[in-house]
């Protein structure tokens, strides 16, 4: 099992590796264990993979069909990487009195995706997200964890390019 991530320490010298089974040794086998774990593998790598879920069942002693329905279970789990950008639009109640709504659908058009989709050109994700405790200035969003309130249509589009003007430059 290779899945590896290559990271660049903070002085943005010598690359690290971890890999899954860095990961796994670092958990106990015990059953309560395996949210952490999952959590410590998406920070990680970004994503859980699914070669991975062989490996993680043996660990806790689960079948691969439950640690599969753990993973599939939790929405912030992913078992692909993710875009280069991830915007998450708030879908809570706050933010959908507040334009939630009007700010999801001009995403949508912006992007030319849905919930759970990404861009034509794959550099950004649209993903839901479910109150970022920011509710008294909704609507609410993230890219790429950063998070952003008050945001109008416009906001976002200058948000979004500001986020993605590295991705078109490297193009």
């Amino acid at each position: 099992m290779k899945a590896a991530l290559d990271a660049v320490d903070a002085v943005g010298a010598v690359p690290a590796v971890v890999s899954v089974s860095t990961i796994l040794a670092r958990h106990a086998t015990r059953q309560d264990q395996l949210l952490p774990l999952l959590h410590a593998l998406q920070d990680s790598l970004g994503h859980i993979p699914p070669d991975a879920v062989p490996a993680i069942a043996q660990h806790f002693n689960l079948s691969r069909a439950e640690v599969h329905g753990v993973i599939t279970f939790y929405h912030y789990f992913r078992s692909t990487p993710p875009a280069p950008c991830v915007v998450q639009v708030c879908r809570a109640e706050a933010c959908q009195a507040m334009g939630g709504e009007r700010l999801l659908a001009h995403a949508e058009g912006v992007l030319g995706c849905g919930l759970h989709g990404h861009s034509a050109d794959g550099g950004v994700a649209l993903e839901p997200v479910y109150c970022l405790g920011q509710c008294a200035s909704a609507p609410v969003m993230t890219i790429n964890d950063a998070v952003f309130a008050r945001v109008t249509p416009a906001r976002f589009d200058a948000l979004l390019a500001q986020a993605t003007e590295p991705l078109v430059e490297a193009v």
